[in-house]
C-alpha cells in the first residue's frame, strides 16, 4: 500500500459565483516531488491555500501525514509563494532569523541554519543589507532558505525558478531534489514544463477547476505516445517507401541521414526496426516521448469548457 504524505479528497471551493475547485482529490506520496500543474486561473492557488489553512474548503477533507489537516500542521510546511513577501527595508540577517523564530526555531539555532545557508548560496556578504538593495535572484535566495529552514515535512513550492537566471535555477534544482532525498514530500506548482520533466516523480493536472490528468511522470508520458520514432542512418540513405511507417522529416547531417518516422498502427517495434533495416542502415533508433509541454497544451486543449470570468 502507497504511503500519502498528503492527501484531498472530493475538495469543492466556491468564491461569489465562481467554482475554484470542483472535488478535486490529489494523492502526494511521502518523500516524492509531486507537480500541481494548469493553466492560470485553474484553481491552483486555491487548493495550495487550503493546504495552508490560509482558507477553508467548503466540503471535502485534507489529510496531512493520515490525519484530518489541523492547525498544529503549519508548522510543518514550508510555503514559497508565487508573490514574495519579505520586507524591503529590513535588514536580510535580522529577518531571516526573526521568521525563523517564528517557526519555533530559536534565535541561537536560527543564526546557525541561516548562516550555514547564506554560506552555501555564496550570499553571506549581504548579511546586513536591506533586502531592497539585493537583486532580484539574490532576494529569491533569500525567500527560498526562509522557506526551508526549519526543515519542514511538506515543502510547498510555487513557481520557485521565477527570477533566476539558468546558472541559479540549475542550483535550486539541485536543492530541491536533495531536499527529496533527504524525505522531504514536496509540491511543486509551475509553468516550466521541462522543469517537471526534470524534478517531478508524479503530476496532477487542473483545468476549469478539475483534475483532468494525473499519475506518474513516466508513466503518463508512456500513456502520451504516438508511435513517433527517431533514426540515425547511415550518411546517404534513401528511404523510397515503408509500408510499416510514414516518414515525417528527413535530414541529411554528418553523422547521418536522420528521419522522423511514425508507426502505422498494428505493428510492433520490432516490426518497424525490420522494415527499416530492410532499406537502409540503421545506426540508431529510438522512440520519441511526448514532451509534458505537449501533453499539457493537448490536455487543457480537450478539457475546454466555457469559463468564469474571474481568476483562483
Amino acid at each position: 500500500m502507497e504511503n500519502f504524505f498528503l492527501e484531498a479528497h472530493n475538495v469543492v471551493k466556491r468564491y461569489a459565483h465562481h467554482l475554484a475547485l470542483d472535488e478535486v482529490s490529489i494523492q502526494v506520496p511521502r518523500g516524492q516531488i509531486f507537480g500541481l500543474l494548469g493553466p492560470n486561473g485553474a484553481g491552483k492557488t486555491t487548493l495550495i491555500r487550503i493546504i495552508n489553512r490560509i482558507t477553508a474548503p467548503d466540503s471535502g477533507e485534507v489529510l496531512f501525514d493520515g490525519h484530518p489537516s489541523c492547525p498544529e500542521d503549519v508548522y510543518h510546511i514550508g510555503y514559497l509563494p508565487e508573490e514574495r513577501g519579505l520586507y524591503k527595508k529590513m535588514k536580510v540577517g535580522e529577518q531571516a532569523i526573526y521568521l525563523a523564530q517564528l517557526k519555533g526555531l530559536s534565535y541561537h539555532e536560527a543564526k546557525r541554519r541561516i548562516q550555514a545557508w547564506f554560506e552555501k548560496f555564496g550570499i553571506m556578504p549581504w548579511w546586513g543589507k536591506k533586502l531592497e538593495e539585493l537583486s532580484k535572484g539574490m532576494q529569491q535566495k533569500v525567500q527560498f532558505i526562509i522557506t526551508v529552514i526549519h526543515e519542514p515535512e511538506l515543502l510547498i513550492f510555487d513557481e520557485p525558478f521565477s527570477g533566476f537566471d539558468p546558472v541559479n535555477a540549475e542550483l535550486l534544482k539541485r536543492e530541491i531534489l536533495e531536499l527529496r532525498d533527504k524525505g522531504h514530500t514536496i509540491l511543486f506548482s509551475t509553468h516550466n514544463m521541462a522543469s517537471v520533466e526534470e524534478i517531478c516523480d508524479r503530476i496532477a493536472l487542473i483545468n476549469h477547476s478539475k483534475v483532468v490528468l494525473d499519475g506518474e511522470v513516466d508513466a503518463i508520458r508512456a500513456r502520451f505516445r504516438d508511435g513517433t520514432f527517431d533514426v540515425l542512418a547511415a550518411p546517404g540513405s534513401h528511404l523510397a517507401s515503408c509500408a510499416a511507417c510514414d516518414v515525417l522529416a528527413t535530414d541529411e547531417t554528418p553523422t547521418g541521414t536522420r528521419l522522423t518516422v511514425r508507426k502505422r498502427g498494428g505493428l510492433t517495434n520490432s516490426e518497424l526496426l525490420t522494415a527499416l533495416a530492410a532499406q537502409i542502415e540503421i545506426l540508431n533508433f529510438a522512440e520519441r516521448l511526448p514532451s509534458m509541454n505537449d501533453i499539457f497544451i493537448r490536455t487543457v486543449g480537450e478539457s475546454a469548457t466555457p469559463k468564469n470570468d474571474s481568476h483562483e
